[in-house]
């Protein structure tokens, strides 16, 4: 007994004799942030001078609407939008003759319609100048780069002789991020 007694304080004794062992502890500091769903054009603007839209010559085409000059008329803007919803629409606004006003006579047109087509992501907006308002939006998600826009399918309503005079139009191309509810 005297033996483990003896046994016993020398364990205490050492253990007495070590130093104690240090104790860690951890804080925490949460960082947070957010980037808001947006697009953007960074080459927002381009030109379509078409020149004389009217046929020339002496035939029964004459004075009437060339396509030539519009359709496969190709611009590039650029832009890009950051959120995985994002999506693009285009509006097609007719060239119409901004120095004759008035409805002109049968066998003329003041209005050319045409067909726009923007491309961005792989993804194509379609809408004709026929009907106001845009067409419909489609998906482009997260991109960054060209949108390509494209005209095709140019007319007069009546194919008829278009009047003289300066005529202007416009294509309305949309990026629009995805919309998120507030909390």
């Amino acid at each position: 007994m005297k033996t483990s007694i003896l046994a016993a304080a020398a364990v205490i004794a050492a253990t007495a004799a070590m130093p104690a062992a240090a104790q860690n502890a951890t804080g925490t500091v949460t960082v947070n942030g957010s980037v808001a769903d947006r697009c953007q054009f960074t080459l927002p603007n381009d030109v379509i001078n078409a020149g004389e839209l009217s046929l020339q010559g002496s035939g029964s085409t004459a004075g009437k609407l060339d396509p030539s000059k519009l359709d496969g008329q190709t611009r590039t803007l650029q832009g890009w939008c950051n959120g995985t919803a994002a999506t693009m629409s285009v509006e097609a606004q007719r060239l119409v003759n901004t120095t004759f006003t008035t409805t002109p006579p049968a066998g003329f047109d003041r209005v050319v319609n045409y067909t726009a087509t923007a491309t961005a992501n792989s993804a194509n907006a379609t809408d004709t100048s026929v009907t106001d308002g845009a067409g419909t939006a489609v998906p482009v998600g997260l991109f960054t780069g060209d949108v390509k826009v494209t005209l095709s399918g140019s007319s007069s309503p009546t194919s008829g002789l278009l009047v003289a005079g300066d005529y202007s139009g416009q294509v309305l191309v949309t990026l629009t991020p995805s919309v998120t509810p507030a909390p």
